[in-house]
């Protein structure tokens, strides 16, 4: 190990600086709030950052969301194994820029870490790789293709388009997905499940208008109140979530997930009680959880005395492996055609589902894997679930079904990824590129 790390440690300036010209590029998918261009000039950095790092052949192909798919690849020695690297360059906009404490598309270095959108998520994962492979340099005795993808924030599906049309472009023994991370700054943690999605919105009619709230309030039907009354059937008085029909009891069997420390990386405020009666770990990674993502009604500024004739609210219920997503959705939409007050009108959109991910974790690769972090932390690894879903963690077990599909990456909690303040622990990005480094020695060892 001590010349990978000597390798990967006298990298880190040269890191560092790639960093910073990969989150100056405002690379987010979305052209209303950023040009296209932004996004295709990172492509066309991390493309000839993968050439320069060894790889023999990397190509932009333009999906159908209109982003651009890094790809790149090593052919595999006779009878070794390909690996591929996986990673996304485009980022989560930036939102309210006062809420920074320096400007979000500017690497800066403060206590100890790095800050900007993107740095951890995933733009520090794209340099995780290229210090890994940089490290390996032609000491390589697997197959190797790397794939950054330019719209995963967005979930816009055009990778796994992409994978489904051309798989021989993606075609490997074990997929690392570096979109992860640890439980902890220096905890290694491979990430075993991903939580799938089934999201609704429901909206609540009850008058033709508009009424005056001192003239009618009373026996005037609500919507908004009605709406609110709906939604509080989703909760018990513990906070749990519940939906009628929905198993609400798995337990998680991984890593815990202490209460102090989720307190600390959600930044629930003093005196404020967690939700629901479950350990953190099974809430967050084996049960339901319902959020309310947004509500459609007056605004309190500007707001008259009149009675809501409608309300609507988008609802997100995570799904955890173990519970098919299309039967939690049809769950939650007759649970609230069943509980909705006063018998008011009710209409349920359904939106797109996303499967649940349950990662082996009885391969060589996933041992081989486990074996290099622990070595590359010093400690044992740990099997954590993340609550987010990565549909394209789905489309490529459906599609390669024999490889393996390893999680991990360099976004521990305090990254705060997708909030202001987005930062990265260098630290984080050296052990895991040493990690990732001594993998793809193991694995090519051990096949031969």
């Amino acid at each position: 190990m001590s010349d990978v790390r000597s390798a990967i440690s006298a990298d880190m300036p040269r890191a560092q600086r790639e960093l910073r010209e990969l989150v100056a590029f405002r690379s987010v998918h979305d052209e209303r709030q950023f040009p296209r261009e932004e996004c295709v000039a990172a492509a066309n950095w991390v493309r000839s950052a993968f050439l320069d790092a060894g790889m023999d052949s990397v190509e932009l192909i333009e999906t159908d969301d209109d982003s651009l798919a890094v790809v790149g690849h090593r052919p595999a020695p006779a009878g070794a194994p390909t690996v591929l690297l996986y990673s996304h360059y485009d980022v989560q906009p930036p939102g309210d820029r006062s809420l920074w404490d320096s400007e979000p598309f500017e690497l800066t270095e403060s206590r100890g870490r790095w800050f900007g959108r993107g740095a951890a998520d995933c733009k520090g994962n794209v340099v995780m790789h290229l210090l890994a492979l940089r490290a390996l340099g032609d000491d390589l005795a697997v197959g190797v293709t790397v794939v950054s993808e330019g719209s995963e924030e967005m979930g816009t599906g055009g990778l796994e388009a992409l994978v489904q049309a051309r798989p021989e472009l993606f075609e490997s023994d074990v997929i690392i997905i570096a979109d992860t991370g640890n439980a902890a700054v220096g905890r290694p943690t491979v990430t075993t499940t991903l939580r799938g999605i089934a999201n609704v919105v429901v909206r609540v009619d009850t008058l033709n208008g508009e009424v005056h709230s001192g003239m009618y309030g009373g026996p005037a039907p609500d919507a908004l109140a009605a709406l609110i009354q709906l939604l509080s059937t989703l909760r018990d008085e513990h906070g749990n979530t519940v939906v009628d029909g929905l198993d609400t009891s798995q337990v998680w069997d991984g890593i815990d997930y202490p209460a102090d420390r989720f307190r600390a990386d959600a930044g629930v405020l003093d005196g404020v009680d967690l939700a629901g009666s479950a350990s953190v770990a099974d809430a967050v990674w084996a049960r339901p959880a319902l959020t309310v993502l947004g509500i459609d009604c007056p605004p309190v500024v500007g707001s008259a005395a009149a009675i809501s004739p409608t309300a609507s609210a988008r609802l997100n219920l995570r799904v955890p492996p173990g519970i098919d997503p299309q039967t939690a959705q049809d769950a939650l939409e007759a649970h609230l055609r069943a509980h909705v007050p006063w018998s008011a009108r009710v209409s349920i959109e359904r939106e797109a589902i996303g499967s649940p991910f349950r990662a082996r974790t009885d391969g060589p690769g996933y041992a081989a894997l486990s074996d290099a972090m622990k070595e590359a932390f010093g400690t044992e690894v740990s099997s954590a679930g993340q609550g987010g879903s990565i549909p394209l963690c789905n489309v490529l077990a459906q599609t390669f079904p024999k490889a393996e599909i390893v999680l991990m990456g360099v976004e521990e909690p305090l990254c705060r990824i997708h909030a202001p303040n987005e930062s990265v622990d260098p630290r984080e990005i050296e052990n895991i590129a040493v990690a990732e480094a001594l993998f793809l020695q193991k694995l090519g060892r051990s096949d031969r």
